[in-house]
């Protein structure tokens, strides 16, 4: 079994190794984790669980990474929602692997489809919109479970957004009868087409949090959580607060 590096940071353990080493051959949860998740976490201890109990935890985004230089003097490799997707779905590609995406519109998955089989010609894809409501009722969820399993994906894709994906997957990981499990949200709007993918140099200059409010004002109602978070990096490097 490879063993990974990871920091320990705000009680969260985060990787910082490559993703690429992990592969196809254990049944592996991977979530990320940002400030906005974290805050998320402070008053929805379900989804807290979720995310401490990944298999892998990544670093969505690079300020959670001021927690692991203010507090463990340790730089945490950024890994996102698109590099984790890359990442599997190249994978899944090398081994004509099968690929199933969970979530969104009827219209988003096909153009999905549509365009991993000419970027990933040798990956088989089958997908499912589950009914957009806030709760899923038992038999929401078997049916999904089932598709996916009738399907037995080497990598199942959610995208339902946070934390309702995260929380998804680790209430039902037990019953899915799949490799690769990585929740990526957005990732499915940026990769069918259906919205713009930030452009790089936003990331390089730090403001692809700027950028990303600009396109979409509604990423304000998560700025409480995320000052919530900054807050308490400040208190754990005061020592005023340990996680």
């Amino acid at each position: 079994m490879i063993k990974l590096n990871t920091v320990d940071v705000m009680g969260f353990k985060v990787l910082n190794d490559d993703l690429s080493r992990v592969s196809f051959t254990k049944k592996t949860l991977i979530n990320t984790i940002s400030p906005n998740s974290y805050g998320l976490s402070t008053t929805n201890l379900v989804f807290k669980e979720a995310l401490q109990k990944s298999d892998i935890l990544t670093l969505d985004g690079e300020y959670f990474g001021l927690a692991g230089v203010f507090l463990k003097g340790k730089t945490i490799r950024k890994q996102q929602g698109p590099d984790n997707f890359r990442i599997f779905i190249e994978k899944a590609n090398e081994i004509s692997g099968k690929v199933f995406f969970l979530g969104s519109s009827e219209k988003t998955l096909s153009l999905m489809k549509a365009r991993a089989k000419i970027k990933y010609p040798n990956v088989r894809i089958e997908t499912y919109s589950p009914p957009f409501k806030a709760v899923f009722s038992q038999d929401d969820n078997k049916n999904m479970i089932d598709v996916i399993n009738g399907f037995k994906p080497h990598l199942l894709c959610i995208g339902m957004t946070a934390p309702k994906q995260e929380i998804w997957a680790y209430q039902n990981y037990n019953k899915l009868d799949v490799n690769v499990i990585i929740t990526i949200g957005q990732v499915f709007d940026w990769f069918a087409g259906t919205m713009d993918e930030p452009n790089p140099i936003w990331s390089k200059l730090h403001l692809l949090w700027f950028i990303r409010t600009i396109k979409r004002p509604e990423i304000l109602k998560r700025y409480p959580m995320v000052l919530k978070y900054f807050w308490h990096l400040f208190l754990n490097i005061i020592k005023v607060k340990k996680n």
